[in-house]
């Protein structure tokens, strides 16, 4: 796998979760019953971010550790 490969992948997953909705069902109802939208997109945003972070961070230590093995 070449680095244009690795880029656009960790593009990807970087910016996929955004596109997506992370809510639980218990969640999302209590807040579509709410009717605060606004509401209802910073929890969804804070779960997303929640999800995301420590992907990131254990694909950097691996892309760290592959690089120091390959060296």
């Amino acid at each position: 796998m070449n680095y244009k490969h690795f880029i656009f992948l960790f593009v990807f997953f970087l910016f996929a979760p955004q596109l997506l909705e992370a809510q639980c069902a218990m969640c999302r109802a209590v807040l579509e019953s709410e009717g605060n939208v606004s509401s209802a997109e910073g929890i969804n945003n804070g779960i997303v971010y929640l999800m995301a972070i420590p992907y990131i961070l254990v694909a950097a230590l691996f892309f760290f550790i592959y690089k120091k093995m390959k060296a």
